[in-house]
């Protein structure tokens, strides 16, 4: 999971701070930082982000789509039950028109698993968190983020990691908005440790699949 703000720093500098111990992953990215004692300052946020993809991108077992949105979650529906079964997604372009162009039907992907890590409110933030509430997953009225505290959102957001629906894991900063925890600002440990929990908890589904 790449937070949003991870080129520029989340406040369009170069570097980013890296809360311990989730330092552990830089060095196994063998990405160069500054220790300040409990955190870590990386120079270069965009060596951290493309260090990511680099090692992502040379597994043999990853796709990458370029320029795609997805527009909605695949759902079962069993009464009040809820479960998700992948994505339904649109190029990017044909998603931002919708509203000026017609028939622009889109594609579905199947999956055991969806990671949704859509981050905080905005306009197309916390899009999961909104769709299970539509849909009557989650409770009306989402309690949305808190207020910004940095160590007590850290925390939080990587404890309230989780399966939150069948087939479905919120991580990163949307767990705020679906959980009410605090905001946590331009720092980046949590969401790289909310990451991590995310994928151990999608090995946990599949290997119950079997």
């Amino acid at each position: 999971m790449l937070p949003r703000g991870c080129w520029l720093g989340g406040q369009l500098m170069s570097s980013m701070v890296v809360r311990k111990p989730a330092h552990e992953f830089l060095d196994e990215l063998e990405v160069p930082y500054d220790d300040k004692g409990d955190y870590v300052v990386v120079k270069h946020a965009a060596l951290f982000t493309s260090s990511v993809l680099r090692k992502t991108l040379i597994a043999p077992n990853v796709k990458l789509f370029n320029a795609v949105a997805v527009e909605d979650l695949l759902v079962k529906q069993e009464g009040d039950k809820v479960g998700v079964r992948g994505v339904v997604t649109n190029w990017s372009l044909v998603t931002q028109n919708h509203d000026t162009q017609s028939c622009m039907d889109p594609q579905v992907m199947e999956a055991k698993v969806v990671v949704t890590a859509t981050g905080h409110d905005g306009s197309m933030g916390a899009s999961s968190a909104k769709r299970l509430e539509s849909l009557g997953a989650l409770p009306a009225g989402l309690p949305g983020m808190g207020t910004l505290d940095m160590n007590t959102a850290q925390d939080a957001v990587v404890q309230m990691t989780s399966e939150v629906v069948p087939g479905l894991i919120f991580a990163g900063m949307e767990v705020s908005e679906a959980r009410g925890c605090n905001r946590m600002g331009p720092t980046f440990g949590a969401m790289l440790l909310s990451g991590q929990k995310a994928a151990n908890l999608a090995v946990q589904i599949l290997n119950r699949q079997g």
